[in-house]
């Protein structure tokens, strides 16, 4: 007996310690009610406000949901600039075309007005995210919030942690595993690819010196007058549309396109011919509430990957910048 109770209070002793040493935020819905209620109305309005002067921001901060949180943690470490040791995620080459980052400054000098070192940039990310997709037609997610911002760059993780639109479709599949979204979720989140635009370096490679078998000929030679060279300059204003019908609409065009071979990306195209993914690609481009439904469920799973914890994080004053001491 007095073993027994011996070992559970030594179990409970260290699941104590876990929870305090290994883990990860608290975060929950209405995390701001009290420390700042207006919180997600300020991101909500400033949202609306941005995308009504440029429209594509809407799109960038679907991207930027994407690109901050498959890399390690949902932490806003992207945002971090090249300074004091740091080196910017952005110059990572799969981050090339990212854009509309100064606006996630404006998003929180509103909120820094009305709450002054309340609101993480994380949560900023997250919540422009979700409000982005409304504006482009999408569903609405209810979030948790109580990010904490990251006090490092991951620059050296985002090879490994970033699916390249060449990468094999299960290469893709494993990635999104890794931080809990499955088949069907992995699926829907490309279905992203239906709004925005890529830039030619990531297109040629089907176009040139031959064009790619999968192409769709008329939409080949469509890409080609878009991206006319097989070596486009990577600071040039290149691009092909993801969705010539509805490009700023998040809808289930894209899936439809890339039944008919009109993928932009190897790994749209492989979406729609592999075994795995090619019957939730044809659910998709058959039923458009069903696509919404699938996308707010894997959106919501990858806007929560691995949360700082309060000792781990912090909330910035800056989005570009870690707090000065």
């Amino acid at each position: 007996m007095t073993t027994h109770k011996l070992l559970c209070n030594l179990s409970f002793i260290f699941l104590l310690f876990f929870h305090f040493h290994f883990g990860t935020s608290e975060i929950r819905l209405n995390y701001y009610s009290e420390t700042c209620p207006n919180a997600e109305e300020i991101v909500k309005e400033q949202v609306i406000s941005l995308y009504n002067k440029h429209g594509n921001t809407a799109v960038s901060w679907l991207r930027t949901l994407f690109h901050d949180c498959m890399v390690k943690s949902c932490d806003a470490s992207l945002l971090l600039e090249s300074i004091n040791g740091i080196q910017s995620e952005k110059i990572s080459s799969r981050n090339m075309g990212m854009r509309n980052y100064k606006y996630i400054n404006t998003i929180k000098d509103a909120l820094e007005s009305a709450c002054p070192l309340t609101v993480s940039c994380a949560d900023i990310v997250a919540l422009s995210a979700r409000d982005g997709a409304v504006m482009l037609g999408g569903p609405r997610v209810e979030m948790k919030t109580g990010r904490k911002d990251s006090k490092e760059s991951h620059l050296a993780e985002i090879d490994a942690s970033l699916p390249n639109h060449n990468d094999s479709m299960m290469y893709v599949l494993a990635r999104f595993q890794s931080v809990g979204i499955d088949v069907e979720g992995t699926v829907a989140l490309l279905g992203a690819h239906s709004v925005g635009r890529v830039h030619c370096v990531n297109v040629v490679d089907r176009l040139y010196p031959t064009v790619d078998p999968t192409l769709d000929p008329n939409y080949a030679e469509y890409l080609k007058g878009r991206c006319p060279h097989p070596e486009p300059n990577p600071i040039a204003v290149e691009y092909a549309r993801n969705d010539r019908d509805t490009p700023m609409i998040l809808d289930n065009s894209y899936y439809k396109n890339i039944m008919k071979h009109k993928g932009l990306l190897t790994v749209d195209q492989e979406l729609a011919s592999n075994p795995i993914t090619s019957p939730f690609v044809e659910k998709m481009a058959a039923d458009n509430d069903y696509f919404h439904e699938q996308f707010s469920k894997a959106l919501l799973i990858l806007s929560e990957n691995n949360p700082l914890s309060d000792e781990d994080g912090e909330v910035r004053t800056d989005c570009r910048f870690v707090n000065k001491n």
